[in-house]
């Protein structure tokens, strides 16, 4: 029976201690006969799940579930069946991080990838069961898919001490957030004072991209499971979440602007509101899905340090997009 400490030991083995070299290649260019002919003449030593696809210099392109291969007509081109969309497991992640992949993606196996997006191994579901077992026959068994999903090393920190040494420090974020957004608020004290009806909705226009941020930090933590994000990846998560962002803002700030037109019969209010909303929930959500992922990057984990940055840097953009318009329109 198997201590805690071994059990988390070992889920904090990087994954790449237990994968299997031996696998089911085909090149993109071959077909399905030329594919199966190849595996015929060197098959692999492992059981076959799925088969991987690569070009000539080694990338990972695509997969074939193994259905497909032996059901295609023989003349049908690999990169015809093959599934482009390719879930792979970082070479860095841990056997836990590679338990996660299987609870949320629900596959038999996934690919191992260096930084190149090079094949080097794969695992199977057996490692995720085997664990599992593991960890059921452990005494003092907890939830055991609490241990799934987060690091051991930080959903059991020893003492208070311990985890206020490990949140506070990002908190400072949102502290600084909060006096640079105060001394935004004093550049713009003119406008304030003209216009009195400004200050009455900052708490609105605040709520809604704060509220935006941390729904983009949300789904943006859950995507990441251990993967590290490419530059390229980053950018085009980001440039998809600030469409979203748009059309959250342009609903949401045409609500508020409705409802202050309405009440105060100020047009240049409205305009000042809609403006206001429209670029701050675009801002946060663009931030809100941009700090996981760079945070993960830089090889830092972004579940604590996530939100505050983004809360922070919200607040500061907000505020400064709201008064920025509101001093070009009432100037």
């Amino acid at each position: 029976m198997l201590a805690f400490d071994t059990v988390q030991k070992r889920l904090n083995d990087p994954v790449a201690f237990h994968m299997k070299s031996e696998l089911a290649r085909l090149n993109i260019g071959q077909t399905v006969a030329e594919g199966l002919s190849t595996i015929q003449q060197s098959p692999p030593k492992e059981r076959i799940i799925y088969f991987y696809v690569l070009d000539d210099q080694g990338h990972l392109k695509g997969v074939v579930p193994t259905r497909r291969l032996l059901l295609s007509p023989p003349d049908t081109p690999i990169c015809d069946i093959m599934v482009r969309e390719v879930i792979a497991i970082p070479h860095t992640a841990t056997v836990l991080d590679a338990c996660e992949f299987f609870i949320f993606h629900r596959l038999l196996a996934f690919p191992v990838t260096n930084e190149k997006q090079e094949l080097i191994g794969t695992v199977d579901v057996e490692l995720y069961t085997t664990e599992l077992n593991d960890l059921d026959r452990r005494e003092g068994n907890d939830d055991l898919f609490q241990l799934i999903g987060v690091h051991l090393t930080d959903s059991r920190q020893t003492s208070a001490t311990h985890a206020f040494k490990s949140r506070f420090p990002w908190l400072l974020t949102n502290i600084l957030g909060g006096i640079m957004a105060a001394f935004i608020s004093g550049i713009f004290q003119a406008e304030l004072e003209k216009v009195v009806a400004l200050a009455l909705f900052i708490p609105v226009v605040l709520a809604l991209a704060e509220s935006v941020s941390i729904q983009s930090v949300s789904l943006a933590l859950q995507s990441l499971h251990g993967e590290r994000p490419s530059l390229n990846s980053i950018f085009h998560k980001t440039r998809s979440e600030v469409l979203t962002g748009a059309l959250l803002g342009v609903a949401s700030a045409a609500s508020v602007a409705i409802v202050g037109m309405a009440w105060l019969g100020q047009a240049n209010v409205a305009i000042c509101l809609f403006g206001g909303i429209l670029g701050g929930v675009m801002f946060a959500a663009a931030i809100g899905v941009a700090i996981p992922n760079l945070l993960r990057f830089f090889r830092c984990e972004p579940q604590v340090a996530a939100g505050p940055i983004a809360l922070a840097s919200t607040d500061m953009a907000t505020l400064t997009i709201y008064f920025s318009l509101a001093r070009w329109i009432l100037t």
